[in-house]
């Protein structure tokens, strides 16, 4: 609540103004603050800071379908300033604490309406997918393709690989690999990484290549990740074994 309650008493009155401001310059071009002193930059970088971060805030209630009365916000901040504010402290509370339940509910629906499609899409792929030849289905729901052969022992769960990988979602976004964190292989326990990871790569020996397509239940599940993995996401990852360590001899990891 009381994040909710900043950002609706300063950052909403800051858009409001911005957009006031927007529209006046359709009349007359204001002229442009003059960032020369201390002073002048450090009341610009306040600005800036609370208008980046109000609109984060103003596109979420935008996509949550709200509808926000620049006008009033104006008013309240021109108003409250001048220290003519036309609500009590109490009344205000009152309203940006239904405000926030409201967002509060719109936001959890939106993210379990997105989680239920995401859900329904991932089997659906995965269904598709059992059929294509070369595609192996485990019995937890682990699917996966040889994309190149390797040789010797596989590692257990408890071994610590060596790996380079390309993750993405079924619709094609790459959200992480090797390659964007600057192209070295990476290396962790096994048994420290989603399920499906653990799993699938004790089926491969070194230098082998394999492509998993990982249910949601064996990656993150109804875990919303944010922007990068959505809540009950199935997951495609590519992945090269390049080596391992057996447990008795990998030195400790980093907690």
């Amino acid at each position: 609540m009381k994040s909710m309650f900043k950002y609706s008493l300063v950052a909403l009155a800051v858009v409001g103004l911005a957009a006031c401001n927007q529209e006046q310059k359709a009349a007359a071009p204001a002229a442009k603050t003059e960032l020369k002193t201390d002073v002048q930059k450090q009341g610009y970088g306040i600005g800036a800071s609370v208008g980046r971060y109000v609109a984060q805030h103003v596109k979420e209630q935008e996509t949550l379908g709200f509808e926000v009365d620049k006008g009033a916000i104006v008013a309240g901040f021109q108003e409250s300033l001048a220290g003519e504010s036309r609500m009590t402290d109490e009344e205000i509370k009152a309203t940006l604490e239904a405000l926030d339940k409201i967002v509060g509910e719109k936001r959890a629906a939106k993210v379990q309406e997105v989680a239920d499609k995401n859900l329904a899409d991932g089997k659906a792929y995965l269904e598709q997918n059992k059929a294509k030849a070369g595609v192996v289905t485990t019995e937890s729901g682990l699917q996966y393709e040889v994309l190149q052969a390797g040789e010797g022992a596989k590692p257990k769960a408890e071994d610590t690989v060596k790996v380079k990988y390309k993750g993405q979602l079924i619709n094609g976004t790459v959200f992480d690999s090797t390659e964007k964190n600057g192209g070295e292989p990476i290396e962790f326990p096994l048994n420290r990484v989603i399920a499906g990871w653990t799993e699938g790569l004790q089926l491969m020996s070194k230098g082998a290549k394999y492509r998993f397509v990982i249910p949601a239940e064996l990656a993150y599940g109804n875990r919303d990740m944010g922007d990068v993995i959505p809540a009950n996401s199935t997951l495609i990852f590519e992945v090269e074994l390049l080596d391992f360590t057996p447990a008795e001899t990998a030195p400790a990891a980093d907690k």
